[in-house]
């Protein structure tokens, strides 16, 4: 699940989340970040991405969009939006999908999860509204739609996540009854909060959704663990970046197909067989034949990042692709990149220029993610 942080989507009127006052006497640099004020980092982005890796962050996501969705017919009819099988979504468990134009394009990535009755969706905060709104236009009336905008939305990961986290849960079963892609309700120190193991950062962890009233009791009592600290939106980038995870707003975006962006694995079998979604018979044409631009990883040579919006060329100079997010890799120590280039330059090892501000940069096809993912697959302790 990712989320935009292009200016694009800022809006004029920037709203304060409510760990706000909690963030700045922490130190967070707050900075306007898909309509609302969040920190981009407290202690340093390079140490932040590290204890993440090696401890526990706790990130603030309050700003993404957090809906539940009911009614008569409700699987059938996210079908319709989604390419996902949320018929076969059992409970508790959740999936990546994605919500598609017409012509086969991204309009948004999201994780559905399966409550009693209901499917819990978490929505990108820069668009949350406009993907309310698409939904609204596209399902029946007999489906209700009901933002929750009463709760906050914490992320806590790293590897020993699930050893700050177990000291404050209780519920019907254990903590480490979770595996990654898994979620239920507990007990977090008193506060009722659905707690599902899933996160941004390629690492073990957790995501709690919790109502605004009890965050920053929680925040507090996590971050008192000698395991978790606060980590930031610039640390949130990089980790997500060496996971190779992409951001919606630069690595996807309504002219990206599932198949361009290497996303194949958010069509089940069963949808791809059924159709019945949006861009259906574009992307079956894109999945048999190939996609004209692909999504790839880029190992950069030298110590200079390459940033969003750097141009892939060919040998005669002409620019045939575009960099959609770069920066430092802290747990890499190099620079790595994520670009579309044409399918042809898109295998492993495939060398590549780059040019940034009339400088060009040499950088190697690599796959993705760039850090192996340490999710826990199958319950217990990481």
């Amino acid at each position: 699940m990712s989320d935009d942080t292009s200016d694009s989507y800022v809006e004029i009127e920037t709203e304060a989340l409510p760990l706000d006052a909690w963030h700045r006497a922490r130190g967070g640099r707050m900075v306007p970040f898909a309509g609302y004020h969040m920190p981009v980092q407290y202690d340093g982005i390079m140490a932040e991405h590290l204890w993440t890796r090696e401890n526990a962050g706790l990130f603030d996501v309050s700003h993404m969009g957090q809906l539940l969705i009911s009614g008569d017919g409700l699987d059938e009819a996210l079908e319709t939006v989604l390419p996902a099988d949320v018929k076969g979504l059992a409970l508790g468990r959740m999936r990546y999908s994605l919500l598609l134009a017409d012509n086969g394009g991204i309009l948004d990535d999201l994780m559905l999860s399966r409550w009693p009755d209901k499917i819990y969706m978490v929505v990108n905060g820069a668009v949350k509204y406009d993907d309310i709104a698409h939904l609204r236009e596209e399902l029946p009336d007999a489906i209700t739609i009901n933002q929750l905008d009463e709760r906050a939305l914490l992320a806590l990961q790293g590897p020993k996540a699930f050893d700050a986290l177990k000291r404050h849960v209780t519920g019907k079963w254990p903590l480490d009854a979770l595996s990654f892609m898994m979620g239920g309700p507990f007990e977090l120190a008193g506060a009722e909060a659905w707690i599902s193991r899933s996160g941004y950062t390629g690492e073990d962890g957790f995501e709690i959704s919790i109502d605004a009233t009890e965050v920053e009791r929680i925040a507090d009592l996590l971050c008192g663990e000698p395991e978790v600290k606060p980590i930031g939106l610039g640390a949130r980038d990089s980790l997500r970046l060496e996971a190779g995870l992409p951001l919606y707003g630069h690595d996807l975006d309504p002219e990206t197909t599932p198949v361009m962006a290497d996303l194949g694995f958010a069509l089940s079998k069963r949808r791809r067989e059924e159709g019945g979604f949006p861009g259906h018979e574009r992307i079956m044409i894109e999945r048999e034949q190939g996609a004209v631009v692909k999504r790839v990883g880029l190992l950069v040579e030298g110590r200079q990042p390459v940033r969003e919006g750097a141009a892939v060329i060919d040998h005669d100079g002409s620019e045939v692709g575009k960099v959609t997010s770069g920066g430092f890799a802290p747990s890499v120590g190099a620079p790595i990149a994520m670009a579309y280039v044409p399918a042809a330059m898109a295998a492993p090892g495939t060398k590549i220029q780059l040019t940034q501000r009339g400088k060009v940069h040499q950088a190697t096809v690599t796959a993705m993610p760039f850090v192996p993912h340490r999710y826990v697959r199958s319950g217990g302790k990481s």
